[in-house]
């Protein structure tokens, strides 16, 4: 997708005139909603960190994320050639910076084929998993501004 884009007045950041909204609303302890264009996702904590377990952390679902976005460039890449995605996943793995402030230090991201892919096609659909948005975001952060409302 893209999107046109204009000056901000009194700035000198572009702004996308194509903007998505999400909101995130606390639910009970360290448990949230996010409301995604009608969709609804939890977040939690584990345990140890003082939450419940009852659905997956922030991080987690930045790391899944990634790996869903590059499945999804995947599975497009052989549709577009005639391929079948059955038995296409990616697996993910994360680490922790052991360092303030806390971050993910390393993300590794593993696409498993569908079986019997040439050699041709495993080159090609690699290039294309690694030009997903996700991916393109990392390397090339955005601007970010967090605020309070006033």
């Amino acid at each position: 997708m893209t999107a046109s884009t204009q000056q901000t007045p009194g700035t000198n950041r572009p702004q996308s005139t194509d903007v998505h909204r999400l909101e995130v609303t606390h639910v009970d302890r360290d448990a949230y909603t996010v409301d995604i264009r009608g969709h609804r996702l939890q977040v939690d904590q584990p345990p140890e960190a003082g939450g419940t377990d009852t659905a997956p952390t922030p991080t987690e679902l930045f790391a899944a994320s990634l790996a869903t976005c590059v499945a999804f460039y995947a599975g497009r890449y052989l549709h577009r050639h005639g391929l079948h995605r059955a038995g296409l996943r990616v697996r993910t793995e994360f680490t922790m910076a052991t360092d303030r402030p806390a971050r993910v230090a390393s993300l590794r991201v593993v696409v498993i084929p569908p079986p019997g892919l040439s050699e041709q096609r495993r080159a090609a659909l690699l290039a294309v998993a690694s030009h997903c948005t996700v991916h393109n975001t990392l390397h090339e952060p955005p601007e970010v501004a967090i605020e309070l409302e006033p």
